[in-house]
Formats: C-alpha cells, sequence, structure tokens
C-alpha cells in the first residue's frame, strides 16, 4: 500500500511537470497542472500526516510528530481506562447477563453427551495434572502440620465432653447401646462353651464333671436371662448407670484436668507412632494412585459418573426454569461483584502490558495492524487533492474569465 501511495505520488509528479512543460501551447492543460499540483499537495500533506503518527517525517524532530512512540505510555494509560469505564462496568456487564438465559444455553449444551463427557475429561486432566504435580513429601508434610495445627494441638477433652452431654441429653447413644446388646445376646447364644472356661474350669478336680456341667448351664442361662432383660427393658438399672457413667464421662473430660491430661497424652502418642505416620503415608499412596487410575480410565466408574451428573445437571438447567433463574441471578450478581471489584486491576493489565512494551517495537505492530488504512487516506489525500485542484482553477477562470 505504501508503494501504491508512492507510485501515485511520482505519477502525478511526472504528469505535473509535462503539463507544466507544455500549458501555454496546449491551453487545457492547466486543468491536468492543476489537478497533478493539488493532487501532490494532497499526497504530500497526508503522507506527513500518517509519517508524523509513527515517526519523525524525514527524521526530523517536528513538533507533534512521532505520537506513537513518544506518548506510547499515555496511550496504553488511557486505553486502560477507556476499557474500565465504557467495558468493565457492573450496569454493562449485568445488562448482558440478562438478556442473555445463562443457565438454559450452558445446561443445553452440557445435557448432550458428548459435552458432558467432554467437560469430564477436562475436569478429569486437570485434576490429573495437579495430583501428578503433587510431592509426596511435601504433601505428607502438609498434612501433617495441618493436622498438628488444627486437630492435634487444640484440646479435645472440653469439645468431646461436650459433645458426649448433648448425645446423652437427647438420648442418642440408646441405638448405639441397643446395638451392643444385640451383638451381645447373639454372641451369648452361640457361645455357650466359653463359660466352661469361666466357671467349670474353675473347680476342683475332685468335683463330678456333672456338677461342672450344671454350674455352666446355669451361668450361661442366668447371663443370658440377664442381657435380655436389659434388652426388653428401656428402664433398667444397667442402662441407667451406663447414662450415669457417660454423663460423668463427659463431666470429666469437659472439666477434670487429669482425665483431660490423660486424653491427651494417649492422643499425642497414637499420632506420634511411627507405625501411624507410615500408615498415612501407605494410605495416601494408594488413595493418590487409584484415583489417578479412576480419572485416566474413560470407561471407568468415576468418569462414567462425573458425566452422567454433568449431563444430568444441564438437563436440569436446560429445563428447571426456577432453578435456572437463580442460577442466572447468581452468575450476574457475582460477575457484577467481581467486575465492581477489580475492574481497576484488569485495566492495570492493559496499562502495565503496553508500559513494558519496547517503543519503537511497538509502532512497528500498531503501523503493520492498521498501516493499509492509513495508506488508504494518502491515497484519498491524492484523489481529493487532484479533485480541489481542478475545481480552483475552474472557479478561478469562470470567475476571472482567464
Amino acid at each position: 500500500m505504501k508503494t501504491l501511495a508512492l507510485s501515485l505520488l511520482i505519477l502525478l509528479a511526472a504528469v505535473f511537470a509535462v503539463a507544466f512543460a507544455f500549458e501555454d501551447a496546449v491551453p487545457w492543460l492547466r486543468f491536468v497542472r492543476a489537478a497533478a499540483e493539488g493532487g501532490m499537495v494532497g499526497a504530500l500533506a497526508d503522507w506527513f500526516a500518517v509519517t508524523a503518527l509513527f515517526r519523525h517525517p524525514l527524521k526530523l524532530p517536528i513538533p507533534h510528530t512521532a505520537i506513537i512512540p513518544r506518548r506510547k505510555d499515555e496511550i496504553g494509560a488511557s486505553l486502560g481506562e477507556f476499557v474500565e469505564t465504557n467495558f468493565l462496568s457492573a450496569e454493562v456487564v449485568r445488562d448482558k447477563l440478562v438478556s442473555v438465559d445463562v443457565a438454559a444455553v450452558a445446561g443445553s449444551w452440557l445435557a448432550q453427551p458428548p459435552n458432558a463427557e467432554r467437560v469430564t475429561a477436562e475436569v478429569a486432566g486437570a485434576f490429573r495434572g495437579v495430583i501428578a504435580m503433587l510431592d509426596d513429601e511435601d504433601m505428607l508434610s502438609l498434612l501433617d502440620s495441618l493436622a498438628r495445627t488444627h486437630l492435634i494441638e487444640p484440646l479435645w477433652g472440653p469439645p468431646l465432653g461436650g459433645v458426649l452431654r448433648r448425645v446423652v441429653a437427647s438420648g442418642a447413644h440408646r441405638d448405639a447401646v441397643d446395638l451392643v446388646i444385640d451383638r451381645l445376646e447373639l454372641w451369648i447364644v452361640k457361645n455357650p462353651d466359653a463359660f466352661a472356661r469361666v466357671a467349670s474350669g474353675r473347680l476342683p478336680k475332685w468335683m463330678p464333671s456333672f456338677a461342672g456341667r450344671l454350674v455352666d448351664d446355669t451361668l450361661h442361662r442366668e447371663v443370658l436371662r440377664f442381657v435380655r432383660e436389659v434388652r426388653d427393658d428401656p428402664g433398667h438399672r444397667l442402662r441407667a448407670s451406663i447414662d450415669d457413667y457417660l454423663t460423668s464421662l463427659a463431666d470429666r473430660l469437659g472439666e477434670d484436668s487429669e482425665t483431660i491430661a490423660k486424653l491427651e497424652a494417649a492422643k499425642a502418642r497414637a499420632f506420634d507412632d511411627p507405625q501411624v505416620r507410615e500408615l498415612s503415608a501407605r494410605v495416601w499412596d494408594a488413595a493418590r494412585t487409584a484415583l489417578l487410575d479412576a480419572l485416566a480410565d474413560e470407561t471407568g466408574a468415576l468418569r462414567i459418573g462425573i458425566a452422567s451428573i454433568v449431563a444430568d445437571l444441564g438437563r436440569r438447567l436446560a429445563t428447571d426454569a426456577v432453578l435456572g433463574a437463580k442460577v442466572n441471578a447468581w452468575l450476574t450478581d457475582a460477575a457484577s461483584h467481581l467486575v465492581e471489584t477489580y475492574r481497576h486491576d484488569i485495566a492495570g493489565i492493559i496499562t502495565d502490558t503496553v508500559h513494558r512494551w519496547d517503543a519503537e517495537e511497538t509502532t512497528r505492530k500498531i503501523e503493520l495492524m492498521v498501516g493499509r488504512d492509513l495508506q488508504f487516506i494518502r491515497i484519498n489525500g491524492t484523489v481529493v487533492g487532484s479533485i480541489a485542484g481542478v475545481a480552483i482553477v475552474a472557479v478561478a477562470t469562470l470567475v476571472l474569465g482567464r
């Protein structure tokens, strides 16, 4: 385009030279000379204007030239401010999101199985990348630090005592007591021989065997009867004793310093046990490997389940108007808040980026971007100048009669 604009200027210069030399012999050539003269003036003026944007014309330090390299940072700041004011405003974002049913559009897209599988694959790939980057030692150290800060260092006694007190007060522990009693009854029924070691096994050798069997059977029946009484009687004294013990334990955990100290010591021994730390490392390694394998298996239950959930969510978003309205309102509020809060920081990216650019490189990029259209300005200036030159000579001829 530069070559085309320059060629027109050279052509007009040649036409001007010929017309200027022969206009006395051929009077109408003065109109040609005027057109060429005006075209050259227009071409040179617009060349100066276009060149002045990017550099000093003819490398002369003429004022108000080389505007882009000289005012690069100001242009970047103005561009950032323009974007912040006209695009990054809560009103603009809200109006745009209100006009688009984002939930329905996204839901319809997600409801299609290929799209749901694509989202699942992207999510799985992201998780696998994150998990693969985690160093085992660093991860275990982090988990250990978090566990000690939030789990081990705080006292367990008072919180456990409070929880146990509320459990006993609400009677929620009674189901657990019933379960224990049921299992105990079943064990007693199935293991009558176990009482022989407790009763007949301790009798003198000279006692007859039938006496031992009688003692064993009697002990077995009495124990079984007692357990069944406890099972069938909600107000049994053993149940009351269990309630009293749990209440007392809750009080000791919350207020007795000796009980609290014993619990803390047991907790410290358990967490500092090398076997526990080794078990934690094995659990983490196994969980990590299993999760990576599950995420990598496209036909595995995990990937299929996630894709099914995504597709189901998409169908609900596309068909449930109430849910869609809630999601749209939430997205609109969230986007408006983010834009309103971080609009200046987002626009600052433009300003900072332009500021880091090299002035010469920036000028070259902008010129390559818009230079083609700017060369049309030179061409148009050449044409307009030619028309203006002819018009001026024509008016002068009509007015002055020459």
